[in-house]
């Protein structure tokens, strides 16, 4: 299922209740969706873990690629959960070792992700984990970056997804599975 899960389940109003909006954060006219209030509640942090687990059980997913940071706090306890490696995609210069990349545009600039040489093989099935789209520019990166490597990007995931920016837009067809729509 790509689309909001709201109808589908009664734990997604509890998680939904738990997301804090933070008013001009950053920066001024930003509505911030804080998960961090998800992760300070165990059922509502449980919730969220075990909809997405019971969503990839059984799609094969053999790496779950978190993008930095908080694509972190959601990717490993699905990873485990599923049997599959956890490989974390970050921003520049974090991570040690060769690595590869795939820039992107933000609003004001670029920026790019990194990966692990020889985390992810041709042949894995990805899930890519964060928290949040909008845009959906660091996710199509996350996609690039995954799939010139050879692995099939299964579909990514998202707590909450913004829909007025349109960030579906730019996944390249891949399913989009995500808890909260916030408008």
């Amino acid at each position: 299922m790509s689309g909001s899960k709201e109808e589908d389940d009664p734990r997604i109003n509890g998680i939904k209740t738990k997301i804090r909006v933070v008013p001009d954060f950053p920066k001024k006219g930003i509505m911030f969706q804080d998960i961090t209030t998800v992760l300070l509640d165990p059922k509502a942090f449980k919730d969220t873990i075990d909809i997405f687990v019971e969503r990839y059980r059984d799609k094969n997913i053999s790496v779950v690629a978190g993008i930095e940071a908080r694509g972190f706090l959601f990717g490993p306890p699905i990873a485990l959960a599923i049997g599959a490696k956890f490989v974390p995609l970050r921003k520049p210069k974090k991570l040690p070792g060769e690595t590869i990349f795939e820039e992107y545009e933000l609003e004001y600039g670029n920026d790019r992700l990194e990966m692990h040489v020889g985390a992810v093989e041709a042949g894995d099935r990805a899930l890519v984990v964060d928290d949040l789209i909008a845009t959906g520019g660091t996710l199509c990166a996350a996609i690039n970056l995954l799939e010139r490597v050879g692995a099939e990007v299964v579909e990514c995931a998202c707590v909450i997804e913004l829909p007025e920016l349109q960030g579906r837009q730019r996944l390249k067809g891949k399913p989009l599975c995500m808890l909260v729509e916030y408008r």
